[in-house]
């Protein structure tokens, strides 16, 4: 007689060894018929992912740096819209829209003329008297120094001897600021031409590229630049508003020291603001060197003393309170951005590090936000062209 083992058949509540498999395969991250992902083949992806984003800024910045004239040009009609654009809409109450924004460009100018004007017209008028404090305040250092420097009269006889003798490489160098000079006015009229467009037109402008694009991306731009726009004309206008606060007390300051030299310092000090973490540095510096050169030590030290309490003021009063909402970096991020920055464009480079860096970041951290997140769907469904934004310069204020 023979006997026959028991046959089991595999029903639904019983799945193959193959279906398990299959099913492990998937739950640790892999496909079926394809190697398990391990941490090796995980990292060697995030590094492919790595080098293609450097090559990507890469060739970004080396496409920037052959329309450099361009992007400054682009560069300095943002940030004069984003400041301009509050007393653009000031005006748009008792005028038409298009004439409100140039009245504000113009108001600027005049502004700007003006004190050029006052700070040349004053110099002019105390030339003498300031050259004959500047070679009295420079002789006094150079005595007061443990080694011996000489005097005005020998650096004036030593200098035309110098220039004598290097008369050819000082042309070449007069050559090269002329065509900088040039290259600077260029840039500066370019940006004049597309900020008239940008206060006027500027939000027609950005709809119409976005229109261009595929009705499944166009909801994603519209995030990126409503934050990015937000972002950068909010630390813009912050930047301005210290920038004029700091010029206000030293100002103040260096007029109560009666300084010959207030204004021009003031407008140094001004200026310096916009290059983070160097330029309050170099402003301390130049006023208290300046101050030595036409005062004496005791005076140069109380400047120095004074600015760097206007400089801390700055630092951890203003800056906190007006744009640090707006550049959500750390300050080591800052600095290595800074010194990237300088690296690769010189001193053009530390004034926009920041505000690209504060600009990228806002838009990565955007995009990547989930839809409960950012507060509607970022990736989309491609209904249809979002809604037009009312500001008239970028896709939303």
């Amino acid at each position: 007689m023979t006997t026959h083992a028991p046959v089991r058949n595999a029903g639904p509540e019983e799945p193959s060894i193959a279906a398990e498999a299959a099913t492990t395969a998937v739950v640790r991250g892999a496909e079926p018929g394809r190697p398990e992902r391990t941490w090796l083949r995980a990292t060697g992806d995030a590094a492919w992912r790595f080098i293609g984003i450097v090559a990507v800024i890469a060739l970004v910045v080396y496409l920037i740096s052959l329309v450099q004239i361009v992007f400054v040009a682009v560069y300095l009609a943002l940030v004069l819209t984003a400041v301009l654009l509050p007393l653009g809409n000031l005006y748009d109450r008792a005028l038409p829209r298009g004439l409100a924004m140039i009245a504000s460009l113009l108001t600027l100018l005049a502004v700007v003329g003006g004190l050029t004007t006052y700070v040349v017209s004053t110099i002019a008028a105390r030339a003498d008297d300031l050259t004959t404090q500047l070679t009295t305040g420079l002789d006094s250092l150079a005595q007061s120094l443990p080694f011996d420097v000489g005097t005005s009269e020998q650096w004036l006889v030593d200098g035309g001897t110098w220039f004598e003798e290097n008369s050819g490489a000082v042309l070449d160098q007069a050559l090269q600021g002329a065509n900088l000079a040039a290259t600077g006015a260029t840039v500066v009229v370019l940006g004049m031409f597309l900020t008239i467009f940008f206060l006027t037109g500027g939000g027609a402008m950005w709809r119409w590229f976005v229109d261009q694009l595929p009705a499944r991306a166009r909801r994603n731009w519209e995030a990126a630049g409503e934050t990015g726009w937000r972002t950068f004309s909010g630390y813009t206008r912050g930047i301005a508003f210290v920038a004029l606060a700091d010029a206000t007390m030293a100002g103040v300051f260096l007029t109560v020291m009666n300084n010959p030299l207030a204004l021009p310092l003031t407008v140094v000090v001004f200026l310096a603001v916009f290059v983070p973490m160097v330029g309050p540095v170099a402003a301390i510096v130049i006023s208290a060197v300046v101050t030595l050169a036409t005062g004496d030590p005791t005076s140069a030290i109380i400047v120095a003393v004074g600015m760097t309490v206007i400089a801390q003021i700055d630092a951890n009063v203003l800056q906190p309170l007006i744009t640090g909402k707006q550049v959500n970096l750390h300050p080591v991020a800052m600095a290595l951005a800074i010194t990237c920055g300088t690296v690769l464009a010189g001193l053009l480079g530390a004034v926009i590090a920041v505000p690209l860096t504060a600009v990228s970041w806002a838009v990565f951290s955007r995009l990547r936000a989930r839809p409960d997140e950012a507060g509607e769907d970022v990736a989309g469904d491609g209904a249809g062209p979002p809604t037009p934004s009312p500001d008239p310069v970028a896709p939303a204020q």
